[in-house]
């Protein structure tokens, strides 16, 4: 936190938002986080985070790329257009109905395919670029 920050997190950067959300939550969850925001600035190096909606990890790339939220039982990323990325090996799970969005919802004991996520992050990163 910077000296003048309250502790609302009003004087601070997304990053160090996004920072204060992994440490606080304290546990796999903040785990997962961390290691898929590492996982997005591997595969999309000039990435751009913002805090968005009350608490929202959000990146971007010539558009929004994707959210990462945190819940009791699992963290959600949501790619802001994934039903037109390939996914070859299935790695979404959730919102699958859509006509826009696709997500993944991380379980604590989940396996994490990093090659078919950084992958994922690539390909959304050119498709927002290929517009």
């Amino acid at each position: 936190m910077t000296s003048d920050d309250t502790g609302d997190g009003q004087n601070m950067t997304p990053a160090q938002l996004i920072d204060r959300r992994i440490d606080e939550l304290g546990d796999w969850r903040g785990e997962t986080l961390a290691l898929l925001r590492d996982l997005i600035k591997q595969a999309v190096p000039d990435v751009t985070e913002e805090w968005k909606w009350r608490g929202v990890p959000v990146w971007y790339h010539d558009g929004m790329l994707c959210t990462g939220e945190s819940y009791k039982n699992y963290v959600k990323v949501t790619f802001a257009k994934g039903a037109s990325l390939d996914d070859p090996v299935g790695l979404f799970n959730s919102s699958l109905d859509g006509n826009t969005r696709r997500a993944i919802d991380f379980h604590e004991d989940d396996e994490i395919d990093e090659k078919a996520l950084l992958a994922l992050f690539r390909a959304a990163a050119e498709s927002n670029s290929s517009k």
